[in-house]
C-alpha cells in the first residue's frame, strides 16, 4: 500500500497476530484448490510464489500442486507459523519461507509460474509491488488475486447456533481503541484501497479472467475460536490493546456466554473470488 498522509506501514501491523490466525480466521471456500489446479492447468511442476503469505494458509493449501512453493512476508510471527505448519505436514522440504516486505522483492529468488497474493495486497506500495512481481513470472505465467467474495449476503437463517456476533464485537474493539480502525501505529480512516484491476493493468498484465468457488457452508465456531479472531485481525491486534488487553478479552468471553450460553456459534462459509492476470507469454 502507498505511504499517505493517512497511514505509513509499520512492522506492528499484524504484531502478535499470527498464534490466532489459523484457529480464528475462517477458510477459504472448499475447493479452492481444485479451482487453481483447473484454470491454471496445474500439474505438480512449477514455482509458487505467495506474497504476504501469513501462516501460509494458501501456499500449503496449494503445496501439492506445484513443485516448490515459496512464501514471503514481513511479520517474523507469520514466517515462523508458516515453517512449523509446513514441517508438522511433512512438506518441509519442498517449502520456503522469506521474512521480507513485498517491496523488497526480488530478493533472489528467481523466476516463478505463479504468484498469488490472499487479501494481502492491499497493505503493499501496489504499483511497485505489481511491477516486480511481473518481472518475477516466466513468460505466461498467471498472477491470482484471491479474497473473500465482498459482494455477497451469508444468510443467518438457518444456522444450528447463534451467529457470531460480528457487529456487537467491532463495537466492543471501538471502545477500547476508538471510533476509526487501527493499523500498526496508525490509522486507516477509510480502510484498505481497491481497485487492483487498474494497478494490475498499469503493471501490464493482462485480465482479469474471474471465478467464484462457492461457499454458504455452516461453520461451527466455539468461544476460543471467535477470540482468535479477534486476536488475528490487524486493528484488533493483541499489542494495540495494552495493558488492557486481559479485560478486553474478558469483555469479549462474556459478550460470547451472553449470546450463546452454550459456548457454540455458526458462521457461513465465504465465497471465495479468485482475479486471474497474465504475463504476456
Amino acid at each position: 500500500m502507498t505511504s499517505s498522509p493517512e497511514w505509513k506501514w509499520d512492522d506492528t501491523l499484524f504484531l502478535g497476530t499470527a498464534a490466532h490466525y489459523q484457529r480464528g480466521r475462517l477458510p477459504y471456500a472448499p475447493g479452492l484448490a481444485d479451482a487453481l489446479a483447473g484454470i491454471l492447468e496445474l500439474d505438480g511442476r512449477g514455482r509458487l510464489l505467495d506474497v504476504g503469505c501469513g501462516p501460509g494458509t494458501v501456499a500449503l493449501g496449494l503445496v501439492d500442486l506445484f513443485g516448490e512453493v515459496v512464501g514471503v512476508d514481513p511479520d517474523n510471527g507469520m514466517i515462523t507459523e508458516a515453517a512449523r505448519e509446513a514441517a508438522e505436514r511433512g512438506v518441509g522440504g519442498k517449502t520456503r519461507w522469506v521474512r521480507a516486505r513485498a517491496e523488497e522483492l526480488p530478493a533472489g529468488l528467481g523466476t516463478f509460474s505463479v504468484a498469488a497474493f490472499a487479501q494481502s495486497f492491499h497493505w503493499m506500495d501496489r504499483d511497485l509491488v505489481a511491477a516486480t512481481v511481473r518481472d518475477m513470472l516466466r513468460p505466461g505465467g498467471a498472477l491470482v488475486h484471491i479474497s473473500d467474495l465482498k459482494t455477497e449476503t451469508r444468510s443467518t437463517d438457518g444456522l444450528p447456533h447463534p451467529p457470531v456476533p460480528y457487529a456487537a464485537l467491532e463495537e466492543l474493539v471501538g471502545g477500547y481503541l476508538g471510533p476509526v480502525r487501527r493499523a500498526g501505529q496508525g490509522l486507516l480512516p477509510h480502510g484498505p484501497p481497491g481497485g487492483e484491476a487498474a494497478v494490475f493493468d498499469r503493471a501490464g498484465f493482462t485480465g482479469p479472467q474471474r471465478h467464484v468457488v462457492p461457499g454458504g457452508q455452516a461453520l461451527e465456531r466455539t468461544s476460543d475460536d471467535v477470540v482468535a479472531g479477534v486476536f488475528s485481525m490487524s486493528f484488533s491486534a493483541p499489542h494495540l490493546f495494552g495493558a488492557g488487553r486481559d479485560d478486553f478479552e474478558d469483555d469479549v468471553r462474556r459478550l460470547l456466554r451472553t449470546t450463546s450460553p452454550t459456548g457454540l456459534f455458526s458462521a457461513r462459509q465465504p465465497g471465495t473470488e479468485i482475479h486471474v492476470w497474465r504475463k504476456a507469454p
